[in-house]
């Protein structure tokens, strides 16, 4: 994902490829309700063959062995980012002090939004869930999970190109570093803003539901602590890793995983309850996701300017919808290239698309924001989600189902919210 590219000019899949995304999609929602322990057990297989299946369309009758390279790219640069991520946060176990009021969740969750500009919303994710369950274990619900996802996993990392991926990846293509920073800073601000109230005031209902004494004997005798403090030099060294060329990024964020998980006291992964289960699940869905999304992603780029999609508000909304069932990186890369295409511009010269920064702001602006807020609607707009859901349930936290997620918290609470945003700065 960090790497990567869109073709100019790929060969149109035929319509009928998009079917595998479409059963891959509905396999992730549908399948834990039809029969979960089947699927628990044969979703790794199912990702594969639906995967192969697309890739092997590419390879023998499209011949764009090109094009599957470059996703083969993207999804290892994917894989070891956040995979690295996962097994270093996994080696620090934070302790936080003191009785987990609503004040007090509202606060944690400001601190992750701003911690995701730093270290990205991958690496604040992982290292903020666990200390988020333990501090809200005597009544932690799904809202707690579902609002950390919106904060921390996605609406948080809009203000630099390290917050987010798809930021990350229009800094590559020449988008100035400070240019999220200097446009997106209101629209954060609304919307991380807007999101912190509504979680406090569900938050103070859920805090007076529980009985005063269950509260002082689950997280009155807690004091603040961080244990394993030597993997945040290995964070260090990957956000570091992530300004180098492939492959010595992958090599380095792999190295950085290794030595954390060696250097980690053993007793510090027993603590935060580490697996490696979350991370492999990510890993074969978004396999799956990756391979069946070509068709998908090649028919957008080829048929944007039939769709009527010229106005910031229109780019906002096709950049959002689509980031919320495709992976929100390639979705920005596939707009931004529209976008550039319809000023005769090209999204592998640097010089053009610094130059359409500059001179098309609001367009820009609503491809970003589309791209990283609406990446938290659902499980699989970004990485993150899947992982701190996998956690979660791991710590037997119940969270809602795929459809059950967009029903009760993205259509009442974060969609209402965007179109807010949508209206306020991109009419």
């Amino acid at each position: 994902m960090l790497a990567a590219s869109i073709s100019a000019a790929p060969i149109e899949p035929s319509p009928w490829m998009m079917i595998p995304f479409g059963a891959m999609l509905l396999s992730i929602a549908l399948m834990p309700f039809i029969n979960l322990h089947w699927w628990e057990k044969n979703y790794p297989k199912v990702a594969l063959v639906l995967g192969l299946f697309t890739a092997g369309y590419y390879f023998f009758v499209l011949g764009e062995r090109g094009r599957l390279f470059d996703v083969a790219h993207e999804y290892i640069s994917f894989i070891a980012l956040i995979g690295s991520l996962f097994i270093v946060a996994g080696g620090v176990h934070i302790r936080v002090r003191g009785e987990a009021t609503p004040l007090r969740n509202t606060v944690f969750l400001g601190i992750g939004a701003v911690i995701s500009n730093f270290i990205g919303t991958t690496g604040a994710s992982m290292l903020m869930i666990r200390p988020w369950i333990r501090m809200n274990k005597y009544r932690v619900t799904a809202f707690h999970v579902v609002f950390f996802i919106f904060v921390v996993s996605n609406a948080g990392g809009a203000l630099t190109p390290i917050g987010d991926p798809p930021l990350f990846l229009g800094y590559l293509k020449g988008v100035p570093f400070f240019w999220t920073t200097a446009h997106l800073w209101l629209p954060w601000l609304v919307v991380v803003g807007a999101l912190l109230a509504t979680f406090y005031v569900i938050d103070s209902i859920n805090f007076r539901r529980a009985p005063e004494v269950v509260r002082e004997l689950e997280t009155g005798y807690e004091e603040f602590r961080i244990d394993g403090k030597s993997n945040f030099v290995f964070i260090g060294i990957i956000l570091g890793a992530v300004f180098l060329p492939t492959p010595w990024r992958e090599l380095a964020m792999g190295a950085a995983a290794l030595g954390s998980w060696y250097a980690t006291p053993k007793q510090v992964h027993e603590m935060n309850h580490f697996n490696l289960h979350p991370i492999k699940e990510v890993a074969w869905l978004f396999f799956g996701i990756f391979g069946t999304m070509i068709p998908t992603l090649d028919y957008m780029q080829l048929h944007s300017d039939t769709l009527g999609v010229e106005t910031p508000l229109q780019f906002y909304a096709f950049t959002g919808v689509l980031s919320a069932v495709l992976d929100n990186a390639p979705t920005y890369l596939t707009f931004l290239a529209a976008a550039l295409g319809q000023e005769g511009l090209d999204l592998g010269k640097t010089s053009d698309v610094a130059s359409f920064a500059a001179s098309h702001v609001p367009i820009l602006v609503a491809i970003s924001l589309g791209a990283v807020f609406f990446g938290a609607a659902t499980y699989i707009g970004n990485g993150p989600n899947f992982m701190v859901k996998a956690i979660a349930e791991h710590a037997k936290v119940k969270t809602p189902s795929f459809f059950g997620y967009i029903l009760h918290y993205t259509l009442p609470v974060l969609l209402p919210i965007l179109a807010v945003v949508g209206w306020l700065f991109l009419r």
